[in-house]
């Protein structure tokens, strides 16, 4: 029953830990690598459901590290959109063939990452926006729709959380707050569609104790180690895992 192929592990244990890394509150973009690098060895609707649990002890460990720091206003915003996206990705989730999830996930990597590298280009420096509940709304939804398919809500998030320039404290505790809410309520829907077999909840307890490890490696790295040079990292294999996706869905 339980999940032995050595390749898996080469690829989920390392992508555990960076979620975990992230989740502590370094490089807080560093999460979004976990379930595409599983989807190089495996239908992404079962890596998705392999990681909800681990993510969700993640959650506990995170909020007790940022409890209480987060911006209340935002999460209000932000909370009933990301509601609407968990519905709408409840009712595709696991209609899409592996093909078109690949590429959808291999998509959402790439746009993230040209993203990011766009708006790091010359160390612009941008003025703050005004908080929007429309576009906040809209972003959350997004976040939900992205994060049910494949724990990739934080590309949608970010678009809307980032020019905000909330401080890099309150914008880690809002994203905490934020996914460890949707994490939660993404449980009942996983079960009710079959994400959470027990083959996937046994792989997941065998990969449960990355999750505090993760957690103390971000926040111990904290202060120690630039996020410029772990980011320089992460994105090397976001670009990595993000074309191998594409090319699968396409070509094979």
């Amino acid at each position: 029953m339980l999940i032995t192929d050595p390749w898996f592990y080469a690829l989920a244990i390392p992508a555990f830990l960076l979620t975990g890394i992230s989740k502590g509150g370094f490089a807080s973009g560093a999460g979004n690598a976990g379930v595409p690098m599983m989807s190089l060895v495996m239908p992404a609707s079962q890596a998705a459901g392999i990681a909800l649990p681990v993510l969700c002890a993640m959650d506990i460990a995170a909020l007790r590290a940022w409890w209480g720091r987060w911006d209340a206003a935002q999460l209000r915003i932000m909370l009933p959109g990301a509601v609407v996206g968990i519905v709408l990705g409840s009712f595709v989730f696991g209609t899409l063939s592996d093909a078109m999830v690949k590429i959808f996930i291999g998509g959402i990597t790439l746009v993230f990452l040209a993203r990011s590298l766009w708006l790091e280009r010359g160390s612009r420096v941008v003025p703050a926006v005004i908080p929007s509940r429309i576009k906040g709304g809209f972003w959350a939804a997004c976040a939900g729709f992205t994060s049910f398919i494949a724990h990739a809500g934080g590309p949608p998030a970010a678009v809307y959380l980032y020019p905000l320039k909330l401080g890099r404290q309150r914008l880690t505790a809002t994203t905490v707050a934020l996914f460890s809410t949707v994490n939660y309520l993404k449980l009942i829907p996983y079960f009710f569609l079959g994400a959470l077999s027990v083959q996937n909840l046994l792989t997941s307890l065998v990969l449960l104790p990355l999750a505090p490890i993760g957690i103390r490696m971000g926040v111990w790295l904290q202060g120690r180690v630039s996020d410029r040079a772990f980011y320089r990292i992460i994105y090397v294999l976001l670009a990595a895992t993000g074309l191998e996706l594409v090319c699968e869905g396409l070509f094979r």
